[in-house]
């Protein structure tokens, strides 16, 4: 039975679990959040390069997983040359969805709401020059978007002011009239489409990466049995950084995954 290892800082990396799990139904999955160093949007960049590698050469050597997913666009904006080069394992990494944006646009204006890290790095204008440069990509970065996944997860109420707020940041910008599409470039925000769809005052396309990833993952794993045998131990766990009372309100959600089994790798 193939394994996969998904890996982001918190619980946003569940909005790609969700889609490579859908696909792969055989696969068996450690979803794993750094929560310990939650969040890493906010994080200098050398810093977090070094705690990104080091924490996944340890969990490679732990689980043994046929396939790596670094489940969070700003750490596989930053770190994912230096994974790819400490392990032999395939690692797929998350990026903004602009060549897909740019694809399905009508109006050519694009908002990019991320994390601050993500949406000003060069490796995403890199993607902007490559694949939208027709396009006025309108960039709006929301480090409370990140929190209010953590809660609405947690079962928390998600206030509806503070997701107006957070697209008004790109709504509000010159030409954010003609805006039509929207990159959600940070694996929480999916999570909180419901909540964005009802605070938009126009309907908006919403484009992530989630689908994208489980194909990745599919066709990596080809020649990699994934379906799980007769009688073989539970499919899914999570293991968290840090053991914290957030984690223990998170365990709804999880177990509604089939995430019920987690583990704490304090540090």
């Amino acid at each position: 039975m193939a394994t996969a290892i998904v890996f982001d800082s918190g619980v946003g990396g569940l909005s790609v679990f969700d889609c490579i799990a859908a696909s792969l139904p055989g696969l068996r999955l450690v979803y794993v959040a750094d929560n310990a160093y939650f969040p890493y949007g906010t994080k200098e960049e050398t810093v977090l390069v070094a705690r990104v590698r080091d924490l996944l050469v340890r969990l490679a050597a732990r689980y043994q997983p046929d396939l790596i997913v670094i489940a969070c666009n700003t750490a596989s904006t930053v770190a994912l040359p230096a994974v790819r080069n400490a392990l032999p394992v395939p690692i797929v990494g998350t990026v903004p969805a602009i060549k897909p944006a740019a694809q399905v646009s009508v109006t050519r204006v694009i908002g990019l709401l991320g994390t601050p890290g993500t949406v000003r790095r060069q490796y995403t204008q890199a993607l902007i020059d490559e694949f939208a440069a027709d396009c006025t990509v309108l960039r709006h970065g929301s480090a409370e978007l990140v929190e209010l996944a953590e809660r609405k997860l947690r079962g928390e109420p998600v206030a509806p002011a503070a997701i107006r707020q957070a697209l008004a940041g790109l709504i509000d910008q010159p030409g954010g009239d003609r805006l039509d599409t929207v990159v959600l470039a940070c694996t929480h925000f999916p999570l909180l489409v419901a909540e964005l769809t009802a605070a938009a005052p126009r309907p908006l396309r919403w484009i992530d990466s989630g689908e994208a990833i489980a194909r990745r993952v599919a066709s990596l794993l080809d020649d990699v049995t994934v379906f799980a045998p007769a009688g073989a131990a539970p499919r899914y766990h999570a293991l968290f950084t840090a053991r914290t009372a957030a984690v223990e309100r998170l365990r709804p959600a999880l177990s509604l995954r089939g995430l019920a089994e987690i583990e704490f790798a304090e540090e």
